[in-house]
């Protein structure tokens, strides 16, 4: 069997005019994991990443912590899909330009919900069914260049984990909204690719961050 390390980018910069910048905290993150990986050995022979800069940027320093040499591949059908369009759709009720962390959350899942739910599908250029697709065919794509007993890390959001593990565990729109919101800051999800199709091993590890102050991280 081969296997599949889904990594979640580290934090990004929540509340800033560019979301699509790693924080301090989130550079360290993706440190601390690659130290991980390289003390459990974990050596890729397929490294990719979406084309988002908080991607990309979270796996260069994991891999230069990791020491890994191998150069990682773009595919942005591992894009996280587009929050900015997804939460024009919902209206919301909060004061000011700026929401806070409390206000952000309920309105971002509000908008999710609005998104997943189906009924207004012909109002997003992507919508849920199409954002699956999209993850679906990436996840295809890597396993058809994984070789045999290989390991590929993917470093990804936690929209496309989310609702990866949500299909493989037949949970629907449903699961893929109660998982998106909890997925950690550069945490690990494991697939394997054998004889039985793909299968989810573990979701959302990540010990690694727990005896770091401080960067245990959900945005």
């Amino acid at each position: 069997m081969s296997q599949v390390l889904l990594v979640r980018h580290g934090q990004a910069s929540w509340g800033a005019d560019d979301y699509d910048v790693l924080s301090d905290r989130g550079r360290e993150q993706a440190r601390v994991l690659g130290t991980a990986f390289a003390a459990r050995g974990v050596v890729p022979d397929v490294f990719v990443h979406g084309s988002l800069r908080r991607q990309r940027d979270t796996a260069a320093a994991l891999a230069e912590s990791a020491g890994w040499s191998l150069a990682a591949e773009v595919d942005p059908g591992w894009d996280e899909m587009d929050h900015h369009a997804v939460l024009e759709r919902q209206p919301h009720t909060f004061d000011g330009d700026r929401p806070t962390r409390h206000e952000f959350q309920a309105w971002f899942e509000a908008a999710t919900s609005r998104w997943t739910g189906g009924a207004n599908d012909d109002e997003y250029d992507e919508p849920f069914p199409a954002f699956g697709e999209r993850v679906a065919a990436a996840l295809h794509r890597l396993a058809a260049v994984l070789p045999g007993k290989g390991t590929a890390v993917v470093v990804t959001s936690g929209g496309p984990i989310a609702r990866l593990t949500a299909d493989l565990v037949d949970g629907g729109s449903s699961g893929h909204e109660r998982l998106a919101p909890v997925v950690v800051n550069a945490s690990v999800t494991k697939l394997v690719i054998g004889g039985r199709g793909t299968t989810l091993v573990s979701f959302n590890e990540h010990g690694h961050l727990e005896g770091e102050p401080g960067l245990l991280t959900y945005r």
